[in-house]
C-alpha cells in the first residue's frame, strides 16, 4: 500500500480553486459533483463541455467567441480547438496589469534585487511590441530568444505574442551550434540575447555565441542585446542594437493582434539526441487554456501567490512558470546556480521573498539528500504552501525527505508530462491526498490510460502511458513537416489514433494516481524481464557515496545485460565495498533482475541541454551504433569515456 504523506483539511479541500471550479461546473452544467474523480470522469466523457466550462470560468478575453469548442474530438491527430475564436495570449497574460502591485521580482546570483510592477511590465511589453512592428514583424513571423531567466526574457516572449509572432527560446548556457540547430530551423527575423550571464560566481560573455548564432541564421534582420552581466555593448554582432535603445516610446493606446485560436504561439524543441531537435508548434488558445487549468486548478496558484521555479528558458517549465502571470500571481525569477555559494542560497530567497509556491527537480532533491542538507534548518519556510517537482522520477527517499526536511504540512505536487504538450499528464490538486511515489491525479480533460503490450488497459502494473483523446495544447504540427509524417510517427505510429507518450507508468486503481517508471525507449529487458531505469536510480542514487548513475542495456551473447555507470561523490571511489552495497541494495529493494552484470565508475553522466541524463547515446555506443546529434548534449565530451569502455565490454 502507498504511504499517506499529506491529507488536505476540510477547509483546504473546500476553499481551493479546484473546489471552486467544481461548484462552477455544478451550477453551469446542472451537475452534483462532490469529489475530484467525478469531475475528472465528466471531463473525459464530455470533453467539449469541459473545455467550454473552463474557457468561461477563466473568462478568456477574445474579440470573437468560438463557434465550436472542438471540430471533431475523434479526429486524432488533427482536432481543431476553439474554432472561430479570435484572441491573443499576451492580452490574457497581462489582464491583471492594470492593477497596483508587483508582477516580477528578480533575484540573480550576485545581482541586486529588481522589482517590476504590473504596470511597468505591461508598458514595457507594449514598447517592445511597437518596436517589433516598426521592424516589420507581422503575425506568423518568428522571434527567438537566447537569454538567461530574466524579466526581459518574459517581456520579449509576451511582446512577440502581442503582435502575433511565434516565440522560441534557448538559454545562454547552450552552445552556439546547438542553439542555432534549434532556432535556425524556424528562420527567426529577430534574435533577443544578452551580453552575458553569471553561474557559480563566474561571469560569462554571450556575445561571441550570439554572433555565431546570428551568422548561421540568414533570416535574421535584427539582434537586440539586453545588458545583464557583460560590458553593456553589442560586441561585433551585425545589425545589433541595445535593448534600451530599441524600445519605442509608450503608445497612448496599444492594440493586441487578434489571431485565430489555432494561431502559432510557441515552438518548443525536443532534446535532439537522435538528430536535429523536432520543432513542435503550439497555439495561442491551446496553451492558454491548458496552462490556466494546471496552474490555477491543479496547483492553486492565483492572486496572492508568489511562484519561483528553478528553470531556464530552454525548458518548458519556463513557459509554464511565465504563465502564472495570467492567474494574477507574482513571479520570483531566480537566475544562476541555486546552490551558490552554498545550498542555502535558493532557500534564503524563498524566505526573503515570502514565496508560496516553489518548483524544483528530482535531481535537485536527490543532491540535497546526498549532501545531507535540510532546508528547514536554514530558512523560514512558513509562507511556503506548495512545491511542484518534475524532471524525472523521485525516489522513495526523496518523497520522505520533502516532508521530513522541508516542511510537514504543505502540498507536495509531483508533476510530469512533457515539452510535447507544454504541460502535465500527471499532476496533483489540493482536494486529494499525497501518497509516496505517486503523482496524485491525471489532469482534467486528459483521457490518459496505461496499456499493456497488447494495447489493453492495465492497472497496478507497469505499462505504456497513452492519451486516447486530443487536448488543446498538443502540437498543431511540427515545423518543416508538410505532410505530418514526422508528427504522426512520433506519437501515433504504435497505436493508430492513440497518443503514445513514451513513458512507462503504473496507474493505481485504488487512488487514481500515477507512478512514472522511466522512458519506454530506455527500458531494460535482461532475459526478457522489463525494468524501468528509474527503478534502478531510485535505489542507487540514495546511497551516500553515489552522486548519480546511468543504467543502460547492452546486447551480449544473445541476451541483454545491464551495465551501470556510477558517478561517485567527491572523496569517494567505486571500491569493492561500494559495489557490494549497490548490488545488495538492488537485490533486496528491487529484485535479482535489477542487479547489473557490470558496474563501472564514470567521471561524468551525459545530459541533454535541459539537464536530463541521456541513456540513448550511451546505449548506442555500447551496442556499436552511432550517436546522432552530440550538440544536443550539454557535455558531449563525456561520451569519450563511454566509447573507451565500449571497446572493453564486447
Amino acid at each position: 500500500m502507498q504511504k499517506l504523506l499529506w491529507k488536505p483539511s476540510e477547509e483546504v479541500k473546500n476553499s481551493c480553486r479546484m473546489a471552486d471550479f467544481m461548484r462552477y461546473v455544478n451550477a453551469r452544467c446542472g451537475k452534483e459533483f462532490r469529489e475530484y474523480k467525478e469531475l475528472y470522469d465528466w471531463s473525459i466523457t464530455d470533453i467539449p463541455a469541459f473545455w467550454d466550462a473552463l474557457w468561461h470560468y477563466f473568462d478568456v478575453i477574445c474579440s470573437r467567441p468560438y463557434e465550436a469548442v472542438v471540430d471533431d474530438v475523434k479526429k486524432f491527430p488533427g482536432a481543431r480547438w476553439f474554432v472561430g475564436a479570435r484572441m491573443n495570449y499576451a492580452e490574457n497574460m497581462l489582464r491583471f496589469c492594470d492593477e497596483d502591485g508587483t508582477a516580477i521580482t528578480f533575484r540573480g546570483e550576485g545581482f541586486e534585487r529588481r522589482v517590476i510592477s504590473r504596470r511597468e511590465l505591461k508598458e514595457t511589453v507594449w514598447r517592445l511590441a511597437e518596436a517589433f512592428r516598426k521592424e516589420g514583424i507581422r503575425p506568423g513571423d518568428t522571434i527567438a530568444g537566447y537569454l538567461p531567466n530574466l524579466p526581459e526574457t518574459i517581456i520579449a516572449m509576451l511582446a512577440a505574442a502581442a503582435v502575433g509572432a511565434v516565440w522560441c527560446s534557448c538559454a545562454t548556457d547552450i552552445g552556439a551550434g546547438a542553439a542555432a540547430d534549434r532556432v535556425g530551423q524556424i528562420e527567426p527575423k529577430i534574435l533577443v540575447t544578452t551580453d552575458g550571464y553569471v553561474y557559480k560566481g563566474k561571469s560569462f560573455s554571450s556575445l561571441e555565441n550570439a554572433k555565431e548564432i546570428a551568422a548561421r541564421i540568414p533570416s535574421l534582420k535584427r539582434v537586440v542585446v539586453v545588458h545583464y552581466a557583460g560590458d553593456g555593448t553589442t560586441g561585433e554582432i551585425p545589425a545589433a542594437v541595445r535593448w534600451e535603445d530599441y524600445l519605442e516610446p509608450l503608445p497612448e493606446h496599444f492594440e493586441y493582434e487578434q489571431v485565430e485560436a489555432s494561431h502559432p504561439l510557441f515552438v518548443m524543441f525536443s532534446s535532439g539526441t537522435t538528430g536535429k531537435p523536432k520543432c513542435m508548434v503550439q497555439s495561442h488558445a491551446g496553451i492558454l487554456a491548458n496552462q490556466l487549468k494546471e496552474l490555477t486548478l491543479h496547483c492553486n496558484i492565483q492572486k496572492g501567490s508568489k511562484l519561483c521555479y528553478i528553470t531556464t528558458c530552454s525548458w518548458m517549465m519556463w513557459n509554464w512558470q511565465a504563465a502564472a502571470l495570467g492567474t494574477g500571481a507574482e513571479l520570483v525569477l531566480y537566475e544562476g546556480n541555486p546552490s551558490y555559494p552554498d545550498n542555502a542560497a535558493i532557500w534564503k530567497v524563498l524566505e526573503e521573498e515570502e514565496v508560496t509556491d516553489f518548483g524544483l527537480s528530482a535531481s535537485y532533491i536527490h543532491m540535497l539528500i546526498a549532501q545531507g542538507f535540510s532546508p528547514k534548518e536554514h530558512a523560514d519556510l512558513s509562507k511556503l504552501r506548495a512545491i511542484s517537482q518534475t524532471g524525472s522520477a523521485l525516489s522513495d527517499a526523496g518523497w520522505e525527505f520533502v516532508y521530513r526536511e522541508i516542511k510537514e504540512d504543505y502540498h507536495f505536487n509531483s508533476i510530469a508530462g512533457g515539452t510535447d504538450i507544454n504541460g502535465c499528464f500527471g499532476i496533483g490538486n489540493m482536494m486529494i491526498p499525497v501518497y509516496s511515489g505517486e503523482l496524485a491525479a491525471i489532469g482534467l480533460g486528459e483521457k490518459v490510460e496505461c496499456y499493456d503490450d497488447n494495447g489493453k488497459p492495465l492497472r497496478d502494473k507497469e505499462g505504456e502511458l497513452v492519451c486516447e483523446a486530443p487536448i488543446p495544447s498538443m502540437p498543431l504540427y511540427f515545423w518543416n513537416d508538410p505532410d505530418g509524417e514526422r508528427y504522426y510517427n512520433a506519437y501515433f505510429g504504435v497505436y493508430p489514433g492513440i497518443w503514445r507518450h513514451g513513458d512507462y507508468v503504473i496507474l493505481h486503481g485504488n487512488t487514481g494516481g500515477l507512478t512514472f517508471c522511466g522512458r519506454s525507449d530506455s527500458i531494460l529487458k535482461p532475459s526478457g524481464v522489463r525494468i524501468g531505469t528509474a527503478e534502478i536510480y531510485n535505489i542507487v542514487n540514495v546511497i551516500p557515496q553515489v552522486e548519480d548513475s546511468l543504467a543502460v542495456g547492452q546486447n551480449y551473447h544473445g541476451d541483454q545485460r545491464i551495465v551501470l555507470f556510477v558517478k561517485c561523490r567527491p572523496g569517494c571511489t567505486l571500491d569493492d565495498a561500494l559495489v557490494k552495497a549497490i548490488r545488495t541494495a538492488l537485490r533486496t529493494k528491487g529484485s535479482p533482475r535489477h542487479v547489473p552484470a557490470v558496474i563501472l565508475e564514470t567521471p561524468e553522466i551525459p545530459t541533454t541541454l535541459n539537464g536530463k541524463k541521456v541513456e540513448g547515446a550511451v546505449t548506442n555506443i555500447l551496442n556499436g551504433r552511432p550517436v546522432g546529434n552530440r550538440d544536443a548534449l550539454s557535455n558531449p565530451e563525456s561520451l569519450t569515456y563511454y566509447e573507451e569502455q565500449a571497446a572493453k565490454l564486447q
